[in-house]
Protein backbone atom coordinates (compact mmCIF):
# COMPACT_ATOMS: atom_id res chain seq x y z
CA UNK A 1 0.00 0.00 0.00
CA UNK A 2 1.19 3.48 -0.87
CA UNK A 3 0.46 6.97 0.46
CA UNK A 4 -2.94 7.50 2.05
CA UNK A 5 -4.03 3.91 1.43
CA UNK A 6 -1.97 2.90 4.47
CA UNK A 7 -3.96 5.20 6.79
CA UNK A 8 -7.18 4.00 8.39
CA UNK A 9 -10.25 5.49 6.69
CA UNK A 10 -11.05 7.87 9.57
CA UNK A 11 -7.62 9.57 9.39
CA UNK A 12 -7.36 10.09 5.63
CA UNK A 13 -7.36 13.76 4.57
CA UNK A 14 -10.58 14.88 2.92
CA UNK A 15 -10.43 16.39 -0.60
CA UNK A 16 -7.46 17.35 -2.69
CA UNK A 17 -4.35 18.87 -1.15
CA UNK A 18 -4.40 22.66 -0.98
CA UNK A 19 -3.19 24.12 -4.26
CA UNK A 20 -2.59 27.69 -3.02
CA UNK A 21 0.99 28.98 -3.05
CA UNK A 22 2.16 32.27 -1.48
CA UNK A 23 3.51 33.58 -4.82
CA UNK A 24 -0.07 33.55 -6.17
CA UNK A 25 -0.76 36.83 -4.34
CA UNK A 26 1.89 38.70 -6.35
CA UNK A 27 0.72 37.12 -9.60
CA UNK A 28 -2.92 37.93 -8.85
CA UNK A 29 -2.07 41.57 -8.10
CA UNK A 30 -0.26 41.91 -11.44
CA UNK A 31 -3.11 40.28 -13.36
CA UNK A 32 -5.76 42.42 -11.63
CA UNK A 33 -3.79 45.61 -12.41
CA UNK A 34 -4.18 44.60 -16.05
CA UNK A 35 -7.95 44.25 -15.58
CA UNK A 36 -8.30 40.51 -14.88
CA UNK A 37 -11.60 39.30 -13.44
CA UNK A 38 -12.04 36.45 -10.94
CA UNK A 39 -12.97 34.22 -13.89
CA UNK A 40 -9.70 35.12 -15.64
CA UNK A 41 -7.73 34.55 -12.42
CA UNK A 42 -9.30 31.10 -12.17
CA UNK A 43 -8.28 30.34 -15.75
CA UNK A 44 -4.72 31.50 -15.09
CA UNK A 45 -4.34 29.42 -11.92
CA UNK A 46 -6.26 26.53 -13.53
CA UNK A 47 -8.87 26.40 -10.77
CA UNK A 48 -12.58 27.10 -10.44
CA UNK A 49 -13.87 30.60 -9.61
CA UNK A 50 -15.12 29.21 -6.29
CA UNK A 51 -11.49 28.36 -5.48
CA UNK A 52 -10.52 31.99 -6.13
CA UNK A 53 -13.26 33.07 -3.70
CA UNK A 54 -12.06 30.54 -1.14
CA UNK A 55 -8.45 31.77 -1.47
CA UNK A 56 -9.69 35.35 -0.98
CA UNK A 57 -11.51 34.24 2.20
CA UNK A 58 -8.69 32.13 3.66
CA UNK A 59 -5.50 33.93 2.54
CA UNK A 60 -5.49 37.61 3.58
CA UNK A 61 -2.44 38.42 1.44
CA UNK A 62 -4.20 37.05 -1.65
CA UNK A 63 -7.37 39.00 -0.87
CA UNK A 64 -5.41 42.24 -0.34
CA UNK A 65 -3.47 41.71 -3.56
CA UNK A 66 -6.65 41.16 -5.61
CA UNK A 67 -8.36 44.21 -4.09
CA UNK A 68 -5.31 46.45 -4.62
CA UNK A 69 -4.88 45.25 -8.19
CA UNK A 70 -8.54 45.79 -9.07
CA UNK A 71 -8.52 49.23 -7.41
CA UNK A 72 -5.51 50.18 -9.56
CA UNK A 73 -7.32 49.08 -12.74
CA UNK A 74 -10.52 50.91 -11.73
CA UNK A 75 -8.59 54.13 -11.06
CA UNK A 76 -6.91 53.88 -14.47
CA UNK A 77 -10.30 53.51 -16.17
CA UNK A 78 -11.67 56.41 -14.13
CA UNK A 79 -8.79 58.66 -15.24
CA UNK A 80 -9.27 57.56 -18.85
CA UNK A 81 -13.02 58.23 -18.74
CA UNK A 82 -12.38 61.66 -17.25
CA UNK A 83 -9.82 62.47 -19.97
CA UNK A 84 -12.23 61.29 -22.65
CA UNK A 85 -15.03 63.39 -21.12
CA UNK A 86 -13.03 66.64 -21.05
CA UNK A 87 -10.71 66.03 -24.01
CA UNK A 88 -6.94 65.76 -23.89
CA UNK A 89 -3.78 66.57 -25.80
CA UNK A 90 -0.80 64.30 -26.36
CA UNK A 91 2.52 64.32 -28.18
CA UNK A 92 3.01 61.92 -31.04
CA UNK A 93 5.21 61.35 -34.03
CA UNK A 94 4.20 61.27 -37.69
CA UNK A 95 6.30 59.22 -40.07
CA UNK A 96 6.53 60.27 -43.72
CA UNK A 97 8.51 59.28 -46.77
CA UNK A 98 10.03 62.18 -48.69
CA UNK A 99 12.21 61.51 -51.78
CA UNK A 100 12.90 57.97 -50.59
CA UNK A 101 13.93 59.09 -47.10
CA UNK A 102 11.97 58.40 -43.92
CA UNK A 103 11.12 61.63 -42.14
CA UNK A 104 9.87 61.73 -38.55
CA UNK A 105 7.99 64.80 -37.38
CA UNK A 106 7.00 65.41 -33.77
CA UNK A 107 3.46 66.69 -33.48
CA UNK A 108 0.83 67.51 -30.85
CA UNK A 109 -2.59 65.95 -31.27
CA UNK A 110 -5.83 66.81 -29.54
CA UNK A 111 -8.76 64.51 -28.79
CA UNK A 112 -11.91 66.60 -28.32
CA UNK A 113 -14.31 66.04 -25.41
CA UNK A 114 -16.82 63.24 -25.84
CA UNK A 115 -20.37 64.14 -24.79
CA UNK A 116 -21.28 60.50 -24.09
CA UNK A 117 -18.34 60.05 -21.74
CA UNK A 118 -19.17 63.34 -20.02
CA UNK A 119 -22.80 62.30 -19.50
CA UNK A 120 -21.73 58.89 -18.17
CA UNK A 121 -19.37 60.61 -15.74
CA UNK A 122 -21.98 63.11 -14.54
CA UNK A 123 -24.77 60.52 -14.19
CA UNK A 124 -22.53 58.51 -11.88
CA UNK A 125 -20.75 61.29 -10.00
CA UNK A 126 -23.59 63.84 -9.74
CA UNK A 127 -26.60 61.54 -9.61
CA UNK A 128 -28.99 64.06 -8.05
CA UNK A 129 -28.41 66.57 -10.84
CA UNK A 130 -27.85 64.38 -13.90
CA UNK A 131 -29.61 61.03 -13.55
CA UNK A 132 -32.41 60.33 -15.96
CA UNK A 133 -35.49 60.13 -13.82
CA UNK A 134 -39.15 60.34 -14.67
CA UNK A 135 -41.64 61.56 -12.10
CA UNK A 136 -45.24 60.57 -12.74
CA UNK A 137 -48.04 62.53 -11.13
CA UNK A 138 -51.70 61.65 -11.43
CA UNK A 139 -54.46 64.21 -11.14
CA UNK A 140 -58.17 64.44 -11.74
CA UNK A 141 -60.10 66.40 -14.36
CA UNK A 142 -58.61 69.85 -15.02
CA UNK A 143 -55.71 69.20 -12.66
CA UNK A 144 -57.94 68.69 -9.62
CA UNK A 145 -56.95 66.13 -6.98
CA UNK A 146 -57.61 62.56 -7.98
CA UNK A 147 -60.61 61.06 -6.23
CA UNK A 148 -60.75 57.33 -5.82
CA UNK A 149 -64.14 55.78 -5.29
CA UNK A 150 -64.64 52.22 -4.29
CA UNK A 151 -67.64 50.46 -5.70
CA UNK A 152 -69.41 48.08 -3.41
CA UNK A 153 -69.58 44.64 -4.98
CA UNK A 154 -73.03 43.20 -5.50
CA UNK A 155 -73.45 39.59 -4.56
Amino acid sequence: MKGNDALPKAKRPVGRPASYKPEFARQAASLCKLGATDFELAQFFEVDTLTIQRWRNTHPEFCSAVIAGKDHADERVQRSLYNRAVGYTFESEKVFQFQGEIVRAKTVEHVPPDAGAAMNWLKNRRKDEWREKVDHELSGKGGAPLIVEWAKSVE
